[in-house]
């Protein structure tokens, strides 16, 4: 029997419904939450549908994360826009009105009438350019707050603190200009404050690596805008 199971996802659950592909009946309605043991028990579940194909609802939006992560272990995804499975659940039931259920049965019985839907790729240029993004984000973070820790330092080191913006370099030139001082906790912060410089000078360094890559990603997928 092949078989189609409807997805209706949301930021902290998915709700499934499988469908005969051939009848359009009704098999089995599921809900998990969408976390790492939620998804697991998920893909446990589909098993026991050998033939089977996945409907998402959405999957560039909400089902973005679920859609690709199928897609990448080998299983058939088509994406179904929210306009035309809430256009299948008002035809079937006359009700406008959402409901988990009634969503993924109706993403999975629109997919079974439409065969042009778009298959999704787990390899497209968005979910590059996004595991790009998201990777500076987590660098640039991560930069802020050392930088945050090296100017509570300097601060502490010099009297009336450090005003102003604050780089790599200009930490550097700051720190070279105190003077030792024989106070234990001043040697410390100086050390420290060495080493915080260096963890930034290296986040700077894949920064620039990382920005040369969405670069080169944005050009390749036929698009000017970074």
């Amino acid at each position: 029997m092949e078989v189609l199971i409807g997805v209706d996802p949301h930021k902290g659950s998915v709700a499934l419904a499988a469908i005969d592909e051939a009848t359009g009946e009704l098999l089995e309605h599921a809900s998990f939450l969408q976390d790492r043991s939620g998804l697991r028990a998920l893909e446990c579940w589909a098993k026991r549908f050998p033939e089977r194909r996945w409907a998402m609802e959405n999957a560039r939006g909400l089902g973005r994360h679920l859609a690709g992560r199928l897609a990448a272990s080998g299983e058939c995804v088509v994406d179904v826009p929210p306009k035309l499975s809430a256009r299948v659940r008002v035809l079937s039931t006359g009700n406008a009105r959402k409901n988990d259920g009634l969503d993924a049965l109706a993403t999975a019985l629109a997919a079974s009438r439409n065969e042009r839907l778009a298959p999704v790729d787990p390899e497209t240029d968005s979910e590059v350019l996004r595991l790009l993004s998201e990777r500076r984000e987590d660098l640039v973070a991560e930069r802020t707050r050392a930088l945050n820790r090296l100017h509570g330092l300097l601060r502490d080191l010099l009297p009336g603190g450090v005003a102003g913006k604050l780089s790599a370099d200009r930490a550097a030139r700051i720190l070279r200009s105190i003077r030792a001082r024989g106070g234990a906790s001043d040697c410390l912060r100086r050390r420290l404050a060495s080493e915080v410089l260096r963890d930034v000078r290296t986040l700077d360094r894949k920064i620039v690596d990382l920005n040369a890559r969405v670069e080169t990603e944005v050009q390749a997928s036929g698009t000017t805008l970074t």
